[in-house]
């Protein structure tokens, strides 16, 4: 199927300059919906997977249904102080500065093979961030797994040594 004509180019947004990739259409449609979902559970190429890790917001649209389709957990990493139970963080750089990410500290056991799961892989900050979670906590990243990736950002350079997989390139 081809996903491209299910994302909307919004211009200039958030800021004069940025083409946003909506992929709010794609959510809206049932049949691009379960396709995406299962062209992404098929990027693993049969890959074992115990936890797929989704970050806040929009790695929470198909983080959970790739949990469900793959019969693992699902953990969310969210903004600071976001999470209800005991934590540990993360500093990442954004494009203007840094920000800290959350995960519980039981979600990952030690030996758990995770998927980690975002919408978009756009400089790859986010993504190193969770990485580093993962690992902390004794899990094992068998996967960097995105619908989207806007390869003129580079994102993958800051994701070494971990397999990186997307859906649509840009």
């Amino acid at each position: 199927m081809n996903y491209f004509k299910f994302i909307r180019e919004v211009p200039d947004y958030p800021k004069i300059g940025v083409s946003f990739k909506d992929i709010t259409p794609l959510l809206q449609n049932p049949t691009a919906l379960q396709g995406a979902k299962e062209a992404l559970c098929e990027l693993l190429k049969d890959k074992q997977v115990d936890k797929v890790v989704g970050m806040e917001s929009r790695g929470f649209f198909f983080g959970p249904m790739l949990a469900a389709q793959l019969n693992a957990g699902f953990v969310p990493v969210r903004k600071k102080g976001k999470l209800p139970f005991n934590t540990i963080s993360e500093n990442y750089d954004l494009e203007y500065g840094q920000d800290v990410l959350e995960i519980h500290v039981d979600g990952i056991q030690k030996g758990d093979r995770v998927l980690i799961h975002d919408d978009v892989l756009a400089t790859g900050g986010t993504a190193s961030a969770v990485c580093k979670f993962v690992e902390r906590l004794g899990g094992e990243v068998v996967q960097c797994n995105f619908l989207l990736e806007l390869q003129f950002l580079n994102g993958r350079e800051k994701l070494p040594g971990y397999e990186v997989a997307s859906l649509m390139q840009y």
